[in-house]
């Protein structure tokens, strides 16, 4: 199983970006539940968004809940993460991550122990 996340780069606060996570080899897509995670220079990684196997269940960290948003297109194989009113403090690698299990309750995910694959991140920078 790889991941390859996308999508990052720079952008001036109040702006947006959308991080794509394509998921390959391994079991059909619907298989696995996803997530976001990000890491800022000189602190831990930290969660961001889950989102279940059916894209039925979804959970936010309280630092980005009403400004992320995280799908998945599972005929595409890939996750998806919206990020709207950017902040500076949101300047991280972003990292995409699934869970082999296949969670059914999103906010069960908000542990990076959950999740057996990582992508290699994708760097987003917030600064004007």
């Amino acid at each position: 199983v790889q991941l390859q996340a996308s999508g990052g780069g720079l952008v001036q606060p109040g702006g947006s970006l959308r991080l794509s996570c394509e998921l390959s080899g391994g079991r059909q897509f619907r298989d696995y539940a996803l997530g976001w995670f990000r890491q800022a220079p000189g602190k831990e990684r930290e969660y961001v968004a889950s989102i279940s196997w059916s894209g039925g269940s979804t959970y936010y960290a309280d630092s980005v809940n009403g400004r992320f948003t995280i799908s998945r297109d599972n005929d595409k194989r890939t996750v998806y993460l919206q990020m709207n009113s950017l902040k500076t403090e949101d300047t991280a690698i972003y990292y995409c991550a699934a869970d082999q299990d296949g969670a059914a309750i999103a906010f069960t995910l908000v542990d990076a122990r959950e999740y057996e694959y990582w992508g290699q991140g994708t760097q987003v920078t917030v600064s004007s």
